[in-house]
């Protein structure tokens, strides 16, 4: 088919035809950029924690009388939650993955680093927490009985716990490509701890870069000031040990106070719900658009169809089949759309680096942007196709019509 024909009409229509393309532009730009969001925050929603999520739940209480006898407590609710029907192993933690706690500490590999290397987040082992979280070492050992210490001990100076155990990729963040057992890490003083295992996986309890989430360590440290008792339930319901398991809490201490109960499964819930609800509004964004570019290409479509009856008829006159004439209407709609597509990639990573200076976004993957455009094109076609077959309805006889 001829192409003159069409540019010259798109001349006689300019405007309306930028107004159109300049949409398309709009639409592709917020589209791309929006499901390259969308697909970001469900990937990060999805994030490993290497820990058995599906069999644990966590149980925060206070008590109204800690004293001298606090480590004698805790060891006796160990010792009642463990007794649960389906409870197979009970740990202590100040903080739990996505928990949305912050413990963190600066971590140097050498006593005279002026700067530190990473900023690690920091769990405290009360006991058993690599079997109770389901924790799977990859190098080296667990802490022996002999390497917890309490923790009131260890913040007044009197103790100095010697190990430590690290999660892979802090290892391989502060040791690249060589072996971490027995590396020694500073923190605060030029006492060292020995690294003495590396847990595959462990995610922190909040998430500030995506790219550090898994810079954990462990300590050997019993009774930290906001310890939570963490369970590993298997074969049973969950929601039912949560209520035995508070109960039993309460029945050891009645003055105690339950400030939270629930599962890690909900605690993901919780953590990630405002990235499902992003995802949610900008799907609902995208839907929008694609209906207004739809709705705008199937509006001009009619609007020329109907203002070129005549022109239409004369070509029917003249042998014009319809086909030609569809296919006239849909080469038109695809230069309209592809222009716009063209400046809308352009707009895409303007957007993208944008969004990358004021909110570290990660750059644009580029094949978002022929995703894109050939979900535009296949909208622009589907949508001028009712116009078009409209047009191939026209009479030859049209033609003989004043104009």
């Amino acid at each position: 088919m001829d192409i003159q024909p069409i540019l010259k009409a798109l001349r006689h229509q300019k405007t309306a035809a930028l107004l159109i393309a300049f949409e398309i532009a709009l639409a592709c730009a917020i589209i791309c950029n929006a499901t390259f969001l969308i697909v970001s925050r469900m990937e990060r929603s999805q994030m490993l924690s290497g820990v058995a999520e599906s069999e644990l739940l966590r149980i925060r209480a206070a008590s109204l009388d800690d004293g001298e006898d606090k480590m004698a407590r805790i060891r006796e609710d160990i010792a009642g939650l463990r007794s649960i029907p389906g409870v197979v192993s009970v740990t202590t933690t100040q903080q739990v993955p996505f928990g949305q706690s912050s413990w963190n500490s600066g971590v140097r590999t050498a006593p005279d680093q002026k700067n530190v290397v990473v900023n690690a987040t920091t769990y405290y082992d009360g006991g058993d927490m690599l079997s109770t979280f389901g924790l799977k070492l990859v190098a080296g050992r667990d802490f022996s009985p002999d390497e917890y210490y309490d923790f009131d001990d260890v913040a007044s100076g009197a103790v100095t716990p010697s190990s430590i155990i690290i999660s892979q990729t802090l290892a391989n963040r502060l040791w690249p490509g060589e072996p971490p057992l027995n590396k020694p890490i500073y923190m605060g003083s030029s006492d060292p701890l020995r690294v003495i295992g590396v847990v595959e996986t462990l995610v922190r309890p909040s998430i500030w870069d995506d790219s550090t989430a898994h810079d954990c360590m462990i300590f050997p440290t019993r009774g930290a000031p906001g310890t939570q008792y963490v369970l590993r339930a298997q074969g049973a319901d969950l929601d039912g040990v949560i209520k035995s398991a508070t109960a039993k809490l309460k029945a050891l201490q009645p003055n105690r106070i339950v400030r939270g109960a629930e599962t890690f499964t909900q605690l993901r819930e919780d953590y990630f719900r405002q990235d499902r609800v992003m995802a949610v509004l900008l799907m609902t964004v995208i839907v929008a658009l694609l209906v207004v570019t739809a709705l705008g290409i199937v509006g001009l479509a009619s609007f020329w169809v109907q203002r070129r009856q005549r022109h239409i008829g004369i070509r029917r006159a003249l042998g014009a089949t319809r086909g030609n004439i569809l296919r006239y209407f849909q080469l038109e709609n695809f230069l309209i759309v592809s222009s716009g597509i063209l400046f809308g990639m352009f707009a895409a990573y303007g957007i993208n680096a944008w969004l990358m200076q004021h909110y570290e976004l990660p750059r644009l993957p580029l094949f978002y942007l022929p995703m894109g455009a050939a979900a535009l094109w296949l909208l622009g076609q589907l949508s001028v196709l009712y116009p078009a077959l409209r047009a191939t309805r026209v009479p030859p006889a049209t033609a003989s019509r004043r104009a």
